[in-house]
């Protein structure tokens, strides 16, 4: 009688794992989502008042002026700063903001002229307007303050509060501890404004952490 082979039942025979190239890419993606989730949580960490000692100088930093006046997350700041100032009316105040392409003046005037027009002393407010971004912002308003001889030895900076992580960085690379920094969080009122910016942050601060030095 011939002698039966035995057959064998392979139930993975045939099937192949996924593509090396499939796994690099999940595996980049996973750690892009996780870094992303990380700045996030620093930029929200951030988001808050912090008021060290009495300060002798506030910084305004700039956002978009539009054809009518401030964008809404600028008029946040000035409100922000407003409400300080009731309090402390002799202040010297800094507002530092350049013109952009689309702008029609500059940051640092338009805030000067709403500051000015809702009562604040035009002569203790200090126009830098060449800076275009927020490293600029700092290094330029270090110089202004240098320049006119500004005791500048405790300081507040107003800017809406995803901004504010990224300031308080960027002021230790351009006081080096010289300075007492507290900070005042503008809310963002726009609402599809702060959703972009909560989304743009993170890079940002990812950005001005290795290359503004």
């Amino acid at each position: 009688m011939k002698k039966r082979q035995k057959q064998y039942y392979h139930p993975y025979e045939g099937k192949r794992g996924k593509p090396v190239w499939l796994l690099a890419l999940l595996a980049v993606v996973l750690l892009f989502v996780l870094g992303f989730v990380v700045l996030l949580g620093l930029v929200l960490s951030g988001s808050h008042d912090e008021i060290t000692g009495e300060p002798k100088v506030m910084v305004i930093l700039g956002c978009k002026v539009e054809s009518w006046g401030p964008s809404i997350l600028l008029q946040d700041r000035l409100d922000k700063a407003l409400d300080y100032l009731e309090d402390h009316p002799d202040l010297t105040v800094v507002v530092s903001g350049g013109q952009g392409a689309d702008e029609p003046m500059s940051e640092a005037q338009c805030m000067y002229d709403y500051l000015t027009a809702h009562g604040v002393d035009g002569s203790r407010i200090l126009l830098e307007d060449q800076s275009h971004n927020t490293w600029e912002n700092l290094r330029f308003t270090r110089a202004l303050l240098e320049e006119q001889g500004v005791d500048a030895s405790q300081m507040v900076v107003v800017s809406n509060g995803f901004h504010l992580t990224r300031v308080r960085m960027l002021w230790s690379r351009v006081w080096d501890g010289e300075t007492t920094l507290s900070t005042l969080a503008a809310p963002s009122s726009h609402v599809p404004s702060r959703l972009k910016m909560y989304i743009r942050e993170p890079f940002a601060l990812a950005k001005s952490f290795l290359f503004d030095r």
